[in-house]
């Protein structure tokens, strides 16, 4: 491998900083990797790209690792795009694809960010790292750190989904449950940093998990031929992969990869009972305030402030898109839709993405013949607190009503959960 890195760049100024020293934050606030694209360029082209094994890191040159034994990987990346005609005709969009990040090592899109971030961490000669999340980082690190014999802390919400609190524990992390938010476990990791020594990978405080999402967006343009859909809908916490995949499509475009440089108009889609990226954009502000007692049953989007909120905001007004709000009953509706006619795993997130579709649709705001894909974070399964209670138990078959049974298969079936 050879690295074609030479900055980072603070997001919110410019300023330069060196690539081969740890980095944080400047001005409190992210830094991005820069590449010599016109090196890459002359080195590598689509061809060679698409001959490479299929995962992430096929994209080789354009991320910031520079020695092959430092790649700490399971396989991530190349995550299926599932045309999903039955949700579409539902919704009423012509066509609908759906980026099932719910198959990647980890069950969410977290293994792309963490397997980038742990492999740069352990080039950089850290020894411990520590995470605060609202769930799927936590396993995401956990296995990482595992795989790369690093120690890793994990300090999740107290109200965290207990698989994700398990996963974390069974792979090897530190794990704490934190009396608070995603904020009060960040508070916490970054309290402990003089003391227990460790790198914080909290989300945009460190450049690299940015690099390994900003691959959702690489292998989207190869996916569909390099050329880019006119809609992405895509759940916003931290906003780490909506500011990546517009990161990577602007090197795409530099790169001159693209068939058609036209890029799609990017929707952060959040719960309506966490929106600090909606309330900024409706309200025309570049920065997002804090939400105050932040609730959804969409861990993953329940960040009640993002520190890469100016990033989001420039990424949707660039892109021409919007920032969409969700009712908690919609999000929850659609994930189970999703499930029910297209057998998609859809986590609770991305149900706020297919809410946002259908009321953009209601509203005349987006086409029916636009061609657009939602980003499916994560496994609905590592959610078991939502999942339908189990049904009543038959002891045998003179025990079963089967013209019952005959009637209730005849019709369209539907989660009946007593939430």
């Amino acid at each position: 491998m050879s690295s074609f890195v030479t900055h980072l760049e603070a997001a919110i100024d410019g300023t330069r900083l060196d690539h081969r020293r740890l980095q944080t934050l400047h001005a409190d606030r992210p830094l991005v990797v820069r590449y010599d694209l016109d090196a890459i360029r002359s080195t590598v082209d689509r061809a060679r790209i698409e001959a490479r094994e299929p995962t992430m890191w096929r994209y080789r040159e354009l991320l910031p690792v520079e020695e092959k034994e430092n790649i700490v990987s399971l396989g991530e990346g190349m995550s299926p795009l599932i045309r999903a005609p039955r949700l579409a005709r539902e919704l009423g969009l012509e066509e609908l694809l759906i980026k099932d990040e719910s198959q990647l090592p980890t069950g969410s899109f977290k293994s792309r960010g963490l397997s980038m971030a742990v492999s740069r961490a352990k080039e950089l000669g850290v020894e411990r790292l520590a995470i605060p999340t609202a769930g799927n980082a936590g396993g995401a690190l956990a296995a990482y750190a595992a795989r790369a014999g690093l120690e890793a802390f994990v300090f999740l919400p107290a109200d965290a989904p207990c698989v994700s609190v398990g996963e974390a524990q069974l792979l090897g992390a530190h794990v704490y449950r934190i009396d608070g938010l995603i904020t009060d476990c960040a508070a916490i990791v970054a309290a402990g940093k003089e003391v227990m020594k460790w790198f914080d990978l909290s989300t945009l405080k460190e450049p690299y998990r940015i690099e390994g999402k900003k691959t959702m967006g690489l292998e989207l343009a190869e996916q569909l031929g390099w050329r880019l859909p006119d809609a992405i809908f895509y759940p916003t916490g931290g906003g780490t992969g909506l500011i990546g995949m517009w990161k990577a499509f602007a090197e795409l475009e530099a790169l001159g990869w693209l068939e058609d440089t036209k890029r799609p108009r990017m929707y952060a889609c959040q719960s309506a009972t966490c929106d600090p990226i909606v309330r900024a954009f409706d309200a025309g502000e570049r920065h997002a305030e804090e939400v105050q007692d932040a609730q959804t049953l969409a861990s993953g989007i329940r960040v009640p402030r993002a520190i890469g909120d100016f990033m989001i905001l420039d990424a949707v007004r660039e892109s021409g898109g919007a920032a969409c709000r969700a009712g908690e009953e919609e999000l929850i509706h659609w994930m189970e839709r999703c499930c029910e006619l297209e057998g998609i795993s859809l986590c609770p997130e991305a149900g706020a993405c297919l809410s946002s579709i259908a009321e953009l649709l209601r509203a005349g705001k987006l086409s029916a013949d636009a061609s657009t894909v939602v980003f499916n974070t994560g496994a609905v399964q590592k959610y078991i607190e939502l999942l339908p209670p189990p049904p009543p138990e038959i002891k045998d078959a003179a025990a079963i009503d089967w013209k019952q049974l005959k009637a209730q298969a005849s019709r369209n079936h539907s989660f009946s959960s007593s939430r």
